[in-house]
């Protein structure tokens, strides 16, 4: 989640009930990189008892081997992982994130040379293909025989992006099959989304992205429904709150050359936080505003109410899209 998981928001996720572990925006490794300061800020300043880990992306195994290096002696992180799965076309022109997935051979390349590297945990997160759910299978063959301890599951191809169901199958294939941990992904937004995603993969853990910055507290409900419990659900109140800790939480991250430039970097966690709320309203205003008073003004207007925040999107446009039949709608 480039530009948004970051340390602001997880400051305010871990008043809401947190994660299990976080895991870092991707730091760029490539020849003439240095791991990005305000990254390494994110793991070094945070206060929290939760693991983290650090992401990595690129192509050259020495690259990442050198950054994976500098990670594990400069900060705290738990593990590395480097991402196999980002769709961005940048990105992907750049033969790294979902491109990867074209190269087998250069994974077990980059995978083999941070094996003896890495101190903590080395991870993969991965797309089930790039262009075609079929090229699982021999992705699956190549994870298997990889020195990993775990792996991540967006379930859904690299030219699918965020469009598409989830290839539940496909990620319950892996668990079946692998010999290290599974952790399923894509269009887990809520407990009951949590829950069936669970259902159909049996995976050892579940990555939430989207619906974590929408809903912080996501995670306690997970965590009660897991129990049995129910969870009584914030409020737009509540909601209004959040954004607002988020608007003193990002000022924290550094000045703004203008007032615009603040708002314009709140407007990344907005998107995601406001969508699916009825009417569309307020994400209409929010998209406008100029100042932080427009923006501020705009959420206690649409949100100074002490209505339940919905539990998932009331709207489902292609930010949220669910496991066919089983979620539809989510």
């Amino acid at each position: 989640m480039q530009d948004v998981s970051v340390l602001a928001l997880w400051r305010c996720l871990e008043r809401r009930g947190a994660p299990d572990v976080y895991v870092t925006e991707f730091f760029r490794a490539h020849r003439e990189s240095r791991p990005e300061r305000g990254i390494v800020r994110s793991i070094v300043d945070f206060e929290t008892k939760r693991p983290v880990i650090a992401q990595m992306i690129g192509n050259e195994p020495a690259d990442l081997v050198r950054t994976a290096r500098y990670l594990e002696d400069h900060t705290p992180c738990a593990g590395i992982d480097v991402n196999l799965g980002c769709p961005s076309p940048t990105v992907c022109g750049k033969t790294a994130g979902g491109a990867l997935l074209r190269q087998p051979d250069l994974i077990r390349r980059i995978a083999e040379a941070l094996r003896p590297a890495v101190r903590g945990s080395l991870t993969l997160k991965t797309r089930i293909g790039f262009e075609s759910p079929d090229e699982f299978e021999a992705l699956l063959a190549l994870f298997e025989t990889l020195p990993l301890d775990g792996l991540a599951i967006h379930g859904r191809t690299v030219r699918e992006r965020y469009q598409s169901d989830v290839h539940a199958d496909a990620i319950a294939a892996a668990v079946a099959r692998l010999p290290y941990p599974v952790v399923a992904n894509g269009s887990i937004v809520s407990a009951r989304t949590a829950l069936a995603m669970h259902a159909r993969t049996g995976a050892a853990g579940l990555m939430l992205g989207r619906g974590a910055i929408r809903d912080p507290w996501v995670f306690a409900d997970i965590r009660a429904a897991f129990a049995g419990e129910r969870r009584a659900r914030p409020t737009l109140r509540d909601l209004r709150d959040y954004l607002t800790e988020l608007t003193e939480e990002v000022s924290r991250e550094g000045t703004f050359p203008r007032e615009l430039d603040h708002v314009n970097r709140l407007k990344k966690f907005a998107n995601y936080i406001v969508s699916g709320l009825a009417g569309g309203q307020l994400r209409e205003e929010l998209r406008r505003a100029t100042t932080l008073t427009q923006f501020q003004q705009s959420c206690q207007t649409h949100l100074d109410r002490d209505d339940p925040f919905p539990p998932e999107p009331e709207e489902d446009g292609t930010l949220f899209c669910g496991f066919g039949e089983l979620v539809a709608g989510s």
